[in-house]
């Protein structure tokens, strides 16, 4: 079903929500009812070949629905919050050329309140911002990446490792007070205990989905140190293949990263008080109402 009384822009449906809260679901259904296109906002999900430890849409999921902001860049090389919402605006106007409607999805807030709220983005990091970065303790800086969403390196005690995670994470340099006009947006609101137990059902799937083969191969590709196999589940797969953990020591320390991973989403989205906060089938039955009167 097409969107009607397109006098204006077709909207942005902007879904925000943490890991694990059922978003992409239900993206993929409005996507199909209301011809539209998903652009992922995910900076883990930008990575080629890291499909199962990143939790991608799987391709089951992506059929009949075109899905933007995957497979964007190898791993190891550098991408940040300006270079997506470069991409991203593209997509948009892409997407609506086509008379399409864009779906924003995600979890990384910096990711998707660039777009939403149309953020200007400096240049890289210079060396003045380097050596005010390095007069700050490893407390401060842990504090600074947890307060600006940054997420943190899987070695966080590493100083130089936080350093280059705040330059990487380009900060914006001004944008809208309020989101873009032709924009919908709501948040998937989900209660903690429900939450903590989706992520540790997708921890048991990707390691039904043989998340251990992946990383061995990426492993062997890219190196351990590159820069994306320094986050998320890899480190942690990296030890288990050395011998220094056992896979179910891997499934709880994994879980426990990705529920606290959830907690830093929800504080960042939870400063956005644009977002309407509603229940997942709440959100589908509002969103329905709008976009059935587009």
């Amino acid at each position: 079903m097409a969107a009607r009384n397109l006098n204006r822009k077709l909207p942005l449906v902007a879904i925000y929500g943490p890991t694990a809260s059922g978003k992409t679901s239900l993206a993929i259904s409005l996507a199909k009812q209301y011809d539209g296109e998903i652009i992922c906002a995910d900076s883990r999900t930008v990575y080629k070949g890291m499909d199962i430890g990143t939790a991608k849409p799987s391709i089951g999921e992506q059929n009949g629905v075109p899905h933007w902001g995957l497979d964007l860049v190898e791993p190891g090389q550098a991408f940040s919050a300006a270079d997506f919402k470069r991409y991203a605006d593209e997509k948009i106007a892409e997407i609506r050329g086509r008379g399409h409607i864009p779906y924003l999805v995600g979890g990384t807030g910096l990711y998707m309140d660039a777009v939403v709220f149309d953020f200007k983005f400096g240049g890289k990091a210079d060396t003045q911002l380097r050596q005010q970065l390095e007069k700050m303790s490893i407390e401060k800086l842990q504090d600074y990446c947890v307060k600006n969403n940054i997420e943190l390196p899987e070695n966080d005690k590493n100083k130089r490792y936080l350093i280059r995670a705040v330059e990487r994470s380009q900060e914006p340099i001004g944008g809208k007070s309020e989101p873009l006009s032709t924009s919908i947006i709501v948040g998937i609101a989900t209660d903690k205990s429900v939450l903590r137990k989706r992520i540790g059902d997708r921890t048991e799937q990707i390691f039904d989905d043989n998340v251990v083969e992946e990383a061995t191969l990426l492993g062997k590709k890219y190196g351990w140190e590159s820069e994306a196999m320094t986050g998320n589940i890899y480190p942690l797969l990296r030890r288990y293949l050395e011998g220094e953990f056992s896979l179910d020591e891997v499934k709880d320390k994994f879980t426990t990263l990705d529920w606290r991973l959830a907690k830093r989403q929800l504080t960042w989205l939870k400063r956005n008080p644009y977002i309407k906060w509603l229940p997942l089938t709440e959100a589908k039955s509002y969103l329905d109402r709008v976009l059935a009167n587009e």
